[in-house]
């Protein structure tokens, strides 16, 4: 259920309420604002009065929420993706047949009768992602299980919203095809912390271990992945 709350700065809080059967209030800021899981028992006036002793917090996660959201992309000509950490723009024009995608440097050009409607142009352009994700993807793939010692695992495309790859002992390897948009030693940071758990399936130093001999600047690849992810969920 969604409810509004004047903070004492004058500010809207909106909010989502979910009641369960639990003691505490637990306050957790998603993609879509602010969600509160509060006891069945608790009266709106006793949360309300706790809400507004946390209403800093709330504001600051709130805004820093605000700050990292990227627009929403409209699939129309001249709207920029990303392609291996660069800028590149969607060309979208009218044509009698709908013609494979061309790309040619920084320009992704398509030609198909329905050039207006937005969820066409979108589902072109994503099957081109996918098919260059999955050929991009082989090579590295090849390339640094061959650096490991590993026989190259089957890879397989994944389009999770919260994980960029997995690995399962059946020796699958599984990358968002996202990745994509993503500059190549990012790439290969997700690559290779994929292919140690072939290794090692857990987190442990002895995990670490195995990536920093294939990718020993794998902490900074780390933090510059969590800053490019909301770009990448663009698309």
């Amino acid at each position: 259920m969604h409810h509004t709350l004047i903070l004492p700065c004058g500010r809207q809080l909106h909010y989502q309420l979910e009641r369960r059967q639990r003691r505490t209030v637990g306050l957790k800021i998603t993609a879509t604002g602010l969600v509160i899981h509060a006891p069945k028992r608790i009266s709106q006036s006793h949360l309300e009065s706790l809400i507004v002793q946390k209403a800093d917090w709330i504001r600051k996660k709130l805004d820093a929420l605000s700050a990292n959201k990227v627009p929403a992309m409209q699939w129309q000509h001249g709207e920029q993706l990303l392609l291996l950490g660069n800028t590149i723009a969607l060309a979208v024009q009218h044509d009698a047949r709908s013609r494979t995608v061309d790309y040619a440097p920084g320009i992704l050009q398509l030609a198909m009768p329905n050039h207006n409607e937005p969820t066409a142009v979108a589902r072109k352009v994503l099957q081109w992602y996918k098919k260059q994700a999955l050929t991009d993807f082989s090579r590295r793939l090849a390339l640094f299980s061959t650096k490991l010692g590993v026989p190259v695992p089957t890879l397989f495309l994944s389009n999770a919203r919260s994980r960029w790859g997995s690995c399962n002992s059946k020796k699958e390897v599984r990358l968002n095809w996202r990745l994509l948009q993503a500059p190549p030693h990012i790439i290969n940071y997700v690559i290779c912390h994929e292919l140690a758990h072939l290794k090692e399936m857990n987190h442990s130093a002895k995990f670490w271990a195995v990536v920093t001999s294939i990718y020993p600047d794998y902490k900074v690849a780390e933090k510059e992945l969590k800053a490019w992810s909301p770009k990448l969920h663009q698309i």
